[in-house]
């Protein structure tokens, strides 16, 4: 029997559902674009500016103190490629720069002093050419274990490899007090190929840290990697020093074995017993055909090809994913980022690169609640500015169960005890649609009115006291649904 407590419970996947018994469907809803909130305009980026990451730190107020409620902090690559030229050495070594923002919108890039750039100090880079080593990507956290040195409270992620050097790639580890000074520190593991966004963070609730690194399997003895597919792989420490072999992640015996990049991986913030991830999935076609002679940005990809066919022939997306266990994943095959409508600078290998973090916005309509944005580099090796775009959603809004109208559907869960007096759900339905609940506890039902509307946290309407009575008894709940979309559930006072 399962045990929520009052925590929000997201239909991402059937942990709470009797499969057999449920014919409401999932269905994966598409971000929507709005505007973009930064331009890679400096000398020292470009248009392979990449790899973001950010998250929100309380502890921290801006580099000169102009946020005292906390910023957003976010880390990225910053590399302009030659000509759209992704193997030709860069104009200048790729750097991993600095920005901050009070809300996720508005981003600036301090002058830090810390990393010279074409004799000067004044730039947003921490760590760049005084490193000597090729920096493919870098990923920070603030490491929240309590027994955490403070000199190690940000730990920077990402692949080492000295410049000039083709020794095997390692992972390595960076220490900072603040976030903006990092020194090397100790190799984190050797057992991967790592050229993406390494993610590593602190798991509070499960009291480790989580890993998921880059990885390629079914490799032939060339030892070609491009023609093996490219994979997630999970590893965890309980004192970041001794770490587990890395493994694959297990979509299930019928998922379809398909090559994916960057893997995005974090705790649901609304839901952290959840964690999601935004794998950027890999699609390299056979041969160029009549549709690549239409499709937009047809001369860059040509120049591309002269020097590797896939940088031609390859596009990207990317999917969503969520387990409970950080191992196992129920993953949706359906697009959740489309490269979109053709604009001469999609539709190329390196689109659909979700940075890792999220955060709540405004939303547009007065009176609506906030939304939930994603942040997505757009214009990869077109030899122009590359723009970073904000994409939003509904919080909880990935996927739903789902019902049309023409039938009523039904959600059934599987057995399960909760806290709180009160139900309440996160769900859409159409001015005909509707939801009836129905609680089920030893034999007996109790019926909910009908409920109907667009809300984040609609109270289900029962009669006095029915659900605090049935706190911490065993229930089966029961939806009955017509033209209408179930998120999630929560119960609490």
């Amino acid at each position: 029997m399962l045990n929520i407590g009052s925590n929000r419970e997201c239909f991402f996947d059937t942990w709470l559902i009797n499969t057999d018994k449920t014919t409401a469907e999932f269905r994966l809803h598409e971000p929507i674009r709005r505007e973009a909130v930064m331009t890679h305009d400096a000398p020292w980026e470009g248009d392979g500016s990449d790899f973001h990451n950010f998250f929100f730190d309380d502890a921290w107020h801006g580099v000169q103190g102009e946020y005292p409620n906390g910023a957003y902090r976010m880390y990225y690559l910053g590399w302009q490629t030659p000509n759209g030229d992704p193997e030709a050495p860069p104009h200048r070594g790729i750097s991993v720069c600095y920005a901050e923002s009070p809300d996720g919108i508005h981003w600036s890039k301090p002058s830090l002093g810390v990393s010279e750039f074409a004799g000067s100090r004044e730039n947003n880079i921490i760590l760049g050419e005084e490193m000597k080593c090729t920096f493919d990507n870098f990923m920070v956290f603030r490491d929240d274990n309590p027994a955490c040195p403070p000199e190690e409270r940000y730990k920077g992620i990402g692949i080492y490899q000295p410049c000039g050097e083709s020794k095997k790639r390692e992972l390595w580890c960076w220490y900072s007090i603040d976030g903006i000074h990092f020194t090397q520190g100790c190799l984190v593991t050797d057992k991967g190929h790592f050229d993406s966004l390494n993610v590593i963070f602190w798991d509070k609730q499960a009291g480790r840290y989580r890993g998921y690194i880059r990885n390629c399997h079914n490799v032939p003895e060339s030892g070609d990697m491009n023609k093996g597919i490219r994979d997630v792989r999970y590893m965890e420490s309980l004192d970041f020093k001794v770490w587990t072999d890395p493994v694959l992640l297990d979509f299930g015996e019928d998922a379809e074995d398909y090559p994916l990049y960057t893997n995005v991986v974090q705790p649901y913030y609304r839901a952290p017993q959840i964690y999601i991830g935004f794998p950027s999935r890999y699609m390299e076609r056979a041969a160029w055909n009549g549709s690549f002679e239409e499709l937009c940005g047809k001369e860059s990809r040509r120049q591309r090809m002269t020097v590797h066919p896939r940088y031609g022939l390859t596009a990207t997306d990317c999917v969503f994913m969520c387990s409970r266990d950080g191992v196992k994943f129920h993953r949706f095959d359906e697009g959740f980022l489309r490269p979109g409508i053709e604009n001469g600078v999609n539709w190329v290998y390196g689109d659909c690169y979700p940075a890792r973090g999220m955060f709540e916005s405004p939303s547009p309509i007065n009176g609506a609640p906030p939304e939930l944005s994603l942040l997505v580099p757009v214009g990869h090796w077109m030899n122009e500015e590359k723009k970073l775009v904000r994409y939003t959603l509904r919080p909880d809004g990935f996927a739903s169960l789902y019902a049309g109208y023409r039938e009523e559907k039904v959600i059934v869960t599987k057995p399960f005890v909760y806290q709180g007096n009160h139900l309440y759900v996160n769900f859409s339905t159409s001015a005909r649609g509707y939801l009836y609940v129905t609680l089920t506890c030893d034999g007996k039902e109790y019926h909910s009115c009908e409920t109907f509307g667009d809300a984040l946290d609609r109270k289900v309407a029962f009669e006095a006291d029915t659900v605090a009575s049935l706190a911490g008894r065993e229930v089966i709940m029961t939806v009955r649904m017509r033209d209408a979309d179930l998120y999630a559930i929560r119960f609490g006072e």
